[in-house]
């Protein structure tokens, strides 16, 4: 399964560099979403049907709550010192500002990304309610290692929709040109940030640190942390990546007037990976519509680099 990631992505990489039609992006489209939502009811259902798991949802709920804590504290630490030493924020702000270059200039892409996510928002939380009472209630004990089998597929599925979609997204390379090379410190910042924080909350709260770390390094991407350490490692596990990742975006969220205080990044540093889609409105509002870009080229480098970082972090943890 360590190869299998990398194998999708490399196939959908290659059919992204292609010249693909709107249409045949679309139909992808289509087909990662309703991969998200069987994931999401699968993780559910395997919840469900965990008798274990049931009795220690309290437990793990606080032990994801000090995990995603760290991780966005230690991602605002690792960020302020990218702005005091290599990006200046505030600097490249007025910079794009005297550019005219904001994300009003890139309100055509904001709307296809708003387009595409915003049902999911509400979707992928119940489709997880909605498959822990299937599994508690309806899922024959007889049949549960058929979770297994779809949870592979919706992977092998999701994995080569995110390499489709990382071929043909050439406009990622187009902002790194203009914005500069240096804005990839920014991410590499806010990574290392969630890897901090998942190993020193591991150390806390005295869990192994396959659980702590690759949860925090699913920077917001809950969906595919989630079904990645469930097919590895189990769905205690993968309870952890869900749950971790939907809580990053709470807090972020909940803490953005504060957050903005520390610095122009600290918001960037919060929302991660989620900064490409659901977190990108809420963190432009209080960063500004000029590095609004910054946020929204961070959150497309971070979406894309997960797919690769958690297959890679397994292999170190092996």
């Amino acid at each position: 399964m360590t190869i299998l990631p990398f194998s999708c992505l490399g196939i959908g990489i290659i059919v992204g560099l292609q010249e693909i039609t709107n249409r045949f992006l679309k139909a992808i489209d289509f087909i990662i979403n309703i991969t998200l939502i069987v994931l999401m009811l699968t993780i559910g259902m395997n919840i469900g049907v965990n008798n274990s798991i049931m009795s220690k949802l309290n437990m793990i709920g606080i032990n994801c709550f000090v995990i995603a804590l760290f991780a966005i504290i230690f991602s605002v630490i690792f960020t302020l010192v990218v702005e005091k030493t290599i990006l200046p924020l505030d600097k490249m702000k007025e910079n794009l500002n005297a550019e005219n270059m904001s994300l009003d200039n890139e309100v055509n892409v904001l709307e296809e990304e708003k387009k595409k996510m915003s049902p999911l928002v509400l979707i992928m939380p119940l489709s997880i309610v909605t498959g822990v009472i299937l599994g508690y209630f309806a899922m024959p004990k007889d049949k549960v290692y058929l979770l297994g089998y779809i949870l592979t597929i919706s992977l092998v599925l999701l994995y080569t929709g995110v390499g489709i979609n990382l071929g043909n997204n050439r406009k990622v390379f187009r902002y790194i040109r203009v914005l500069g090379a240096r804005i990839i410190f920014l991410s590499l910042a806010i990574f290392l940030g969630s890897v901090a924080g998942g190993f020193i909350a591991g150390i806390v709260l005295n869990l192994p640190v396959e659980i702590s770390v690759m949860s925090s390094s699913g920077m917001s991407y809950y969906s595919l942390t989630g079904a990645y350490m469930t097919k590895m490692y189990g769905i205690e596990t993968g309870t952890y990546g869900f749950v971790v990742n939907v809580m990053r975006e709470f807090f972020t969220v909940l803490t953005l007037p504060l957050l903005i205080k520390i610095s122009k990044g600290s918001p960037i540093a919060g929302g991660a990976a989620g900064n490409m889609d659901t977190m990108l409105m809420p963190i432009t509002k209080f960063v500004g519509p000029e590095l609004g870009l910054v946020t929204l080229i961070t959150g497309t480098i971070l979406t894309f680099a997960v797919p690769f970082i958690l297959p890679i972090l397994y292999g170190i943890f092996q």
